[in-house]
């Protein structure tokens, strides 16, 4: 099979099975509040990350992200983040209007949307150890042969920015429908999520289970 297709089908799993997590809430909040080509930027910086451990990790840095300590560590800080993140998601106050008017408020610039993106990624061991973890298998099967590798994980990122893009498309339609509640409860939803998923990585990091 050829080693594009079958990153792509790792891509699809990716997608659909595990992307779910503080980067899915902030990607559909920001498709939102701030829109379809925001979102475009948020998940880009995503990307990037994602694009930067792959690439670390094909050209032999993956033995200096095996550390656990230095997961342990960076777990730790990166749960702590989110919990503050999901606080701050979850009493945040928002209408319709808001919404709606979004293009009179001036928006960051272009960069701070894609850093935004790159550093929730960065922030989350979970994403380095998930992505060292495969690589080192399809490392196995492709023989280290990079050609192949770069063939393979090509087809995977380019496959998760796609839908990550679809979910912010679909998220900036829903401005058309929304109310007041359901923007309290799309923030309460997203914060909740985000701050126990912090706690998690937390307990994950200090007690490693």
């Amino acid at each position: 099979m050829n080693a594009f297709f079958e990153g792509t089908l790792l891509g699809l799993s990716l997608a659909f099975l595990f992307g779910f997590g503080p980067a899915f809430f902030a990607l559909v909040q920001t498709g939102i509040y701030r829109g379809f080509f925001q979102g475009i930027l948020l998940a880009f910086g995503i990307f990037l990350n994602d694009l930067l451990i792959v690439s670390l990790s094909i050209f032999g840095a993956a033995s200096i992200m095996g550390n656990m300590e230095n997961f342990k560590t960076i777990g730790i800080i990166g749960g702590i983040l989110l919990i503050f993140f999901g606080i701050f998601t979850y009493g945040r106050k928002t209408t319709v209007e808001d919404a709606e008017d979004k293009a009179e408020i001036k928006e960051p610039h272009p960069i701070i949307y894609i850093g935004k993106g790159f550093l929730l990624n960065a922030v989350n061991p979970f994403v380095w150890i998930f992505w060292v973890s495969i690589i080192v298998g399809v490392t196995a099967q492709y023989s280290a042969n990079t050609t192949k590798l770069i063939l393979f994980f090509t087809g995977t990122l380019s496959v998760v920015l796609l839908t990550d893009i679809i979910k912010t498309f679909a998220a900036s339609r829903l401005t058309k429908i929304i109310t007041d509640k359901f923007l309290i409860l799309i923030n309460k939803v997203a914060g909740v999520a985000i701050s126990l998923f912090g706690v998690f990585l937390i307990f994950r990091s200090i007690f490693d289970f």
